[in-house]
């Protein structure tokens, strides 16, 4: 079948290879006319210069991707994403499925990209699928193994998303109805890679590390369930899992963020030199706004918005968040 893809940056790229190796065939959309002339000219994957499918084509023109499937794949940052959805509603003629594979929360509206969608897509949506879990494009690249979830509130949407991506050599997919957890744990895990990132960077360890993330799952329960979404989604792979390969390894664009700013960069210099969006930044500050508006504490959270948003000094607030009054763990 023929599936379109927009943004062509390194995941969408590498999910283009992946749904071609299971025949689909796929369209990729993205503003960078560079990449699109080294996917379509050299066959070349624009993030990491590995040979991909041939058949897999990429194009600038927004109204071709439109109206090139019924499957439409959103692979944009969310800085982005509610300007594309205004642009691809004017474009798109019928309905689309959409299935969102980006991980973040609109800070100026604490919006989901589901809740984006609603508001900017309307009566041209079918069905809206978000599809998330642990997931390095540098791995999966490279076809090595990977979990993921598909979720939609319709399971029959969510089952023909799980058909398209799994395969038997080294994706597997499974299905779920909660799609504000699985897209609240794949943004909050952005923010404790963040923060487990400056503590790598300050050198507290590797004992720190584990506790920070642990600490993290705790934060991500919460907002899951602030927002709606079901505990136990928070604890599967779209949660924990996505909380475990983000938050520990150099892999991870969000981690290596936080490990330039605990190194002693100026956060706003490692954003504007990252090779690609770290989306956990923008949702340090969503989850923050989060937690005030619901009264609730995210220590973690709201430690890291206090140093990249108010110019606290790293250790000082290390220093306040280990000067916590002493609790039980649970």
């Amino acid at each position: 079948m023929k599936i379109g893809i927009i943004g062509g940056g390194s995941w969408g790229t590498t999910l283009a290879q992946a749904l071609t190796d299971n025949n689909n065939e796929v369209l990729i959309r993205d503003i960078n006319a560079d990449f699109v002339k080294k996917i379509n000219e050299t066959h070349l994957h624009p993030f990491f210069d590995k040979p991909i499918p041939e058949s897999i084509k990429a194009t600038t023109d927004l109204d071709e991707i439109a109206n090139y499937s019924d499957y439409l794949v959103l692979c944009v940052p969310t800085k982005f994403m509610r300007g594309v959805l205004k642009e691809l509603y004017s474009a798109t003629k019928g309905q689309k499925t959409l299935i969102n594979v980006s991980k973040g929360i609109e800070p100026d509206t604490s919006y989901l990209v589901s809740q984006i969608v609603e508001q900017e897509m309307k009566e041209k949506v079918k069905d809206y699928v978000v599809l998330s879990g642990p997931s390095h494009a540098e791995e999966l690249i490279d076809r090595k193994f990977t979990c993921l979830v598909s979720a939609s509130k319709n399971s029959e949407a969510a089952k023909k998303v799980q058909l398209i991506f799994s395969n038997d050599k080294y994706i597997r997919v499974y299905t779920s109805d909660d799609v504000v957890g699985v897209e609240t744990g794949g943004a909050i895990k952005n923010a404790i890679a963040v923060v487990s990132g400056i503590a790598t960077g300050l050198g507290l360890g590797e004992n720190a590390r584990a506790a920070l993330i642990t600490r993290g799952i705790r934060e991500t329960i919460k907002v899951v369930e602030i927002l709606g979404g079901k505990t136990e989604t928070a604890y599967g792979l779209s949660g924990i899992g996505d909380l475990i390969v983000t938050a520990s390894s150099m892999n991870s664009r969000n981690f290596q963020a936080g490990l330039r700013i605990g190194k002693g960069e100026d956060y706003g210099h490692v954003l504007e030199t990252s090779a690609q969006t770290v989306e956990g930044v923008r949702t340090i500050e969503a989850a923050h706004t989060i937690a005030k508006k619901y009264n609730t504490e995210l220590p973690l959270i709201d430690l890291a918005y206090e140093v990249l948003f108010e110019g606290r000094e790293i250790k000082e607030a290390l220093s306040s968040l280990l000067n916590r009054d002493l609790k039980q763990e649970i």
